[in-house]
């Protein structure tokens, strides 16, 4: 397994991160407890969550694979959807008492794909606010946001701190071959983080299926465009051994990316940017 530090915090994180959401996937929940073990097991340290993945399904599950001393050898994030400070207090009990924990290492602003979520997020008695108590109170270490709707949304959300004299830790979002054809994250936002110190958390490699359907990339291609870019992080979802196999053999296989190679990579998929599926 790769590792890499996670932006300005000097937290030691593995380069790929396991979904949440598709924790919550296998109709067994033996199964998805069986992946969350067998990931941490092969060296993947990032487990990353939601309060609203499956109803609080994906952290029932997740909480439970964490059992046995095995949450203190993970990096845990979760997310929340909450918009106000009440809201987001809540949601930040629950998903601990969800995740059998007392704090997650990392939480995130859920879903920042409105132009008026950063003014959200920095209200008077908006989320910003119980986050910060949180954190006093030992609940939380970290703080991040994420969204997949459009750079643009990033970049205001980014606009919004710097106003407000706040870091962010962490940003997730859509880094894909699709991506960097259109309204590109990787273009516009993530040069930003890297100048920041902000980490960057990279999500649908694979465009949730959407990308491997050109038949022009493999997954493992995927996840190594993914990798090659400045990212602290790359979360994958894997909702069986397989797809768990297929991840680990990405970081095992993976060597940094000549500019030549990255373009020969993005041409084989140029045309379908377009259709990013996000």
């Amino acid at each position: 397994m790769l590792y890499r530090t996670l932006g300005k915090t000097g937290e030691k994180v593995s380069a790929i991160g396991l979904g949440g959401y598709h924790v919550g996937h296998p109709p067994d929940p033996a199964d998805a407890i069986q992946i969350v073990r067998s990931a941490i097991d092969r060296g993947i340290t990032f487990m990353d969550n939601s309060w609203d993945y499956h109803n609080g399904e994906s952290e029932r599950r997740m909480g439970i694979a964490l059992r046995d001393g095995l949450r203190q050898k993970v990096f845990l994030m979760t997310k929340f959807d909450g918009r106000t400070k009440e809201s987001t207090a809540r949601q930040i009990d629950e998903s601990l008492q969800r995740l059998q924990t007392d704090h997650v290492d990392l939480i995130q602003f859920h879903e920042n794909i409105r132009l008026e979520d950063p003014d959200r997020f920095f209200a008077v008695d908006g989320p910003l606010e119980a986050l910060i108590e949180a954190k006093k109170a030992g609940k939380i270490r970290y703080i991040g946001f994420t969204g997949h709707k459009h750079p643009f949304v990033h970049l205001r959300m980014l606009e919004a701190a710097a106003q407000h004299n706040f870091h962010f830790d962490t940003c997730q979002m859509p880094l894909n071959v699709m991506d960097a054809h259109f309204r590109s994250f990787g273009h516009d936002v993530l040069p930003k983080l890297v100048e920041q110190g902000i980490a960057a958390l990279g999500m649908k490699s694979m465009g949730d299926g959407n990308v491997l359907k050109s038949g022009r990339v493999t997954p493992v291609e995927c996840l190594h465009y993914a990798l090659n870019l400045p990212t602290s992080v790359v979360i994958t979802g894997c909702e069986r051994m397989a797809i768990l196999d297929q991840a680990i053999e990405a970081a095992r296989t993976f060597k940094p990316m000549t500019p030549a190679e990255v373009s020969a990579l993005l041409r084989q998929d140029e045309g379908r940017g377009h259709d990013r599926a996000i």
